[in-house]
């Protein structure tokens, strides 16, 4: 039996009791009990700020070389990969997912440290054309203390994916994990700590978000946020980070749509549209949440799918044949119904799902059918609102034009997914759609070494890739006299003095 994290919190390099509010993390598969523990205060948080503050001003760490701090880098993925299938565990136990999810998370998280560290290790500063009689060039800084904020449906990998680079630009990170996840953030701080990290680098602070992320958004020393979650909290916090003029880098909802046309390899392009939606228990800011099917095909696509939906295999997260594992929680899942019941009232169709299943372990969790509608129009609310749940709706398109209006005709602006054969045509739809990511012939396919973001309301700024580092950077300019001269403009009187 794998232990779960104590009921402490990591506080500047401590391990503290929190005093704030209490936190109390479910197993959803059956609603028993993993841990009862105290949340940040905002004092907490203040005494991790201030010794995140000096911790990141020590010249012992403000001024490693970057092969340096790839060392710590390195070190942290050893310790990711050594524990693997702990962190796997905790994962599952705190929000619900297969393990064979969460083993690939934790494999995930090890790749992004280690990947940073290699990036460091070839981090070129960058000496700009001379046009003058100065050697110019720029070279790029830690910002100081950042503050990033997680959400509760991937927590070990979102963490690693701002929590590697910004240790790897040389900052101090302050971690806020979502209240619903904290144990498996709890697991990267000990891991952290096993690394050897300076004490004071980094925090674990789980608690509410009007206290704890306030903070982090408003306290002076804080000079950069990174935060994944919901658009309208992004929103709210942009706001908050503007009165400051401090960066922010936000990863927020989507409504992602998916394109099959009828040239599409039909069993793959069903493949991936039951991936793209059902898999994570539709818990994915990227989840293809929107299908268009070209007219042609779309009665015989449509009953493959349902088919095949109803073959998906709802079940424990332990049982290695689980497709579709319970929701993080059950306020959660009474959330998914309640946007099912809204589209059931504006008139869509139940081509399957529409509820929780019922009978024997099912009756304890917090578990949800996989759920497909049909018979409303883009405009309908279900095509407009970020379920994040297991819930597709299903319409159809008519050419190229008609399906990047329709697809394009959304707020977000995360992903999009295309199914065809004709590959010009895919590059003329995935470059008519505004979206960060797009997937052809496949779906939810990452590389810590491609950015990622989105675009209108799914987000500002991009997560990954080299350039990754460079987010959690200051740029600053040099110029290096070469003339030995003194100015002209006050050459004369110089002279005269």
């Amino acid at each position: 039996m794998i232990e779960l994290p104590q009921n402490k919190l990591f506080v500047g390099g401590e391990w503290e009791e929190g005093t704030g509010a209490e936190i109390t993390s479910i197993f959803p598969a059956d609603g028993s009990v993993n841990r009862v523990l105290r949340g940040a205060s905002v004092a907490d948080g203040e005494r991790a700020i201030e010794r995140a503050s000096r911790a990141q001003a020590d010249p012992a760490w403000r001024n490693l070389k970057p092969h340096e701090r790839a060392r710590f880098l390195y070190a942290i993925a050893d310790g990711i990969e050594a524990n693997a299938q702990r962190i796997a565990h905790i994962q599952s136990r705190d929000t619900g997912k297969t393990l064979r999810e969460t083993g690939a998370l934790a494999a995930s998280a090890a790749g992004t440290f280690r990947y940073f560290g290699a990036a460091l290790e070839t981090a070129d500063e960058t000496l700009t054309v001379q046009r003058g009689d100065a050697l110019t060039m720029s070279v790029h800084e830690p910002l100081g203390l950042v503050g990033a904020i997680t959400p509760w449906n991937s927590p070990i990998a979102s963490d690693a994916q701002k929590v590697a680079p910004a240790l790897a630009a040389g900052n101090a990170v302050l971690l806020k994990p979502a209240s619903w996840s904290p144990l498996v953030s709890l697991e990267l701080a000990r891991i952290i700590e096993a690394a050897g990290l300076p004490k004071g680098l980094f925090s674990v602070l789980p608690g509410a978000g009007r206290e704890i992320g306030n903070l982090l958004v408003e306290h002076p020393d804080i000079a950069k946020i990174s935060f994944t979650g919901g658009t309208e909290t992004g929103r709210a916090l942009a706001l908050k980070a503007a009165r400051k003029l401090m960066p922010v880098s936000l990863e927020l909802g989507g409504k992602s749509p998916t394109i099959v046309f009828a040239d599409a390899d039909m069993e793959q392009a069903l493949a991936g549209v039951l991936f793209g939606i059902f898999s994570s228990t539709g818990q994915s800011c990227i989840a293809g949440a929107r299908l268009f099917v070209e007219r042609p095909i779309y009665a015989q696509f449509v009953d493959r799918l349902v088919a095949a939906t109803r073959r998906l295999k709802v079940g424990h997260p332990f049982e290695a044949d689980t497709q579709v594992a319970p929701l993080v929680h059950f306020d959660h899942r009474d959330a998914v119904a309640e946007h099912v019941r809204k589209a059931r009232a504006e008139g869509a169709d139940v081509l399957t799902g529409g509820a929780a299943p019922e009978g024997g372990a099912y009756e304890k969790g917090a578990y949800y059918l996989p759920t497909i509608f049909a018979g409303v129009d883009n405009a309908a609310r279900i095509c407009r609102e970020e379920v994040f749940g297991p819930v597709l709706v299903v319409l159809p398109f008519d050419d190229e034009a008609d399906v990047i209006a329709q697809a394009t005709d959304n707020d977000y602006g995360l992903a999009c997914g295309i199914w065809t054969r004709d590959f010009p045509k895919s590059w003329r739809v995935g470059r008519a759609i505004r979206a960060g990511t797009v997937w052809v012939n496949t779906y939810k396919q990452f590389s810590i070494s491609t950015p990622f973001g989105g675009e209108k309301e799914s987000g500002l700024g991009r997560e990954k890739g080299r350039e990754g580092i460079r987010a959690y950077m200051a740029q600053k300019s040099f110029y290096m006299d070469l003339s030995g001269a003194p100015h002209p403009w006050a050459a004369a009187a110089v002279r005269a003095s």
